[in-house]
């Protein structure tokens, strides 16, 4: 990697570790194989490095707008993922019911409901 590109990856790292945890983190560019591996830099690089760390929103804000969007989408396991994020981020059980909800009337009840049933799974898991 190019020196710029390390400092992008750097920062990227230090940021998908702070909202996502350490061991999931580890885990996820562990289990990397060649296959794999240019996307998980890719991730970390642009998702994380690039965008995570502008100063025009806030974490939390960041941690909202990936609820709904993955939840929209339809996208099960990266919410599950992103939920975790999100408390981590200081978004709560409650703020995440509005997204939610908000999602259920623009996207569909079926989308909406997967997003609850998913935060679910994860608040049992962490005993929130």
């Amino acid at each position: 990697m190019e020196a710029d590109e390390k400092a992008l990856y750097d920062r990227g790292m230090k940021v998908r570790r702070e909202v996502l945890g350490a061991d999931y983190v580890d885990k996820s560019t562990a289990a990397a194989d060649d296959f794999q591996r240019h996307f998980q830099e890719w991730v970390t690089k642009h998702c994380w490095g690039a965008v995570w760390t502008r100063p025009g929103l806030p974490r939390k804000t960041r941690s909202m707008l990936n609820l709904a969007m993955l939840a929209a989408t339809g996208r099960t396991h990266e919410l599950k993922i992103h939920v975790k994020g999100a408390i981590t981020n200081g978004v709560s059980k409650d703020e995440m019911a509005e997204i939610f909800l908000q999602v259920g009337t623009y996207c569909g009840a079926p989308a909406a409901l997967e997003a609850f049933r998913t935060a679910k799974e994860v608040f049992a898991e962490l005993g929130v």
